[in-house]
């Protein structure tokens, strides 16, 4: 996921290495902040590989300041981890909005509905925090108020997303319910 926040970012303009940071932490949340440790790494792997140039210039004193900017080796690398999200990049929120986020830079509409359509397929399908061996335990079926909270939370979150889905994939909700 840090990869295809630092390609998609700098997809929309070049951006210094803490301008990119910064964006990277409001887009993933306070919860899962990012250090220097893990940023720069990547950073530095990106621009080895050829997907990211760096353009030093002057900055305050006698420190120099980098630009990153995205290569059109970078600009593939972006859309295929875009057209390819699968997985985790589909079944976690969190990386899936990430995925959401820079989905406008995959040109190929009919690709970016393939990635749509596989999370609401993921959507479509029971699931739950807590089971009863094989068997997803529905909010009616859960005494405990702070879980049974947690379950009514997550339908109402899953069912504006299945409808956003819908209507953004031009499907009937009249077919798809659950």
């Amino acid at each position: 996921m840090i990869e295809l926040m630092i390609l998609g970012f700098l997809a929309e303009g070049p951006l210094h290495g803490y301008e990119l940071r910064r964006k990277m932490a409001q887009l993933h949340g306070y919860a899962r902040t990012f250090s220097d440790g893990t940023v720069y790494p990547a950073i530095n792997r990106l621009v080895a590989s050829g997907a990211l140039a760096r353009e030093m210039h002057p900055g305050h004193g006698a420190a120099q300041k980098g630009i990153l900017r995205l290569t059109e080796t970078g600009r593939e690398r972006l859309r295929g981890l875009l057209r390819d999200a699968d997985g985790y990049d589909i079944t976690d929120t969190g990386r899936y909005f990430v995925v959401l986020a820079f989905l406008s830079q995959l040109p190929d509409p009919e690709e970016r509905r393939a990635v749509l359509r596989r999370r609401l397929d993921f959507l479509d399908q029971p699931a739950s925090f807590f089971y009863d061996g094989a068997h997803p335990l529905r909010a009616k079926e859960i005494e405990d108020p702070y879980r049974h909270g947690m379950l009514v939370i997550a339908k109402a979150t899953s069912r504006a997303e299945r409808a956003w889905l819908r209507e953004q994939l031009d499907i009937s909700t009249e077919r798809h319910r659950p």
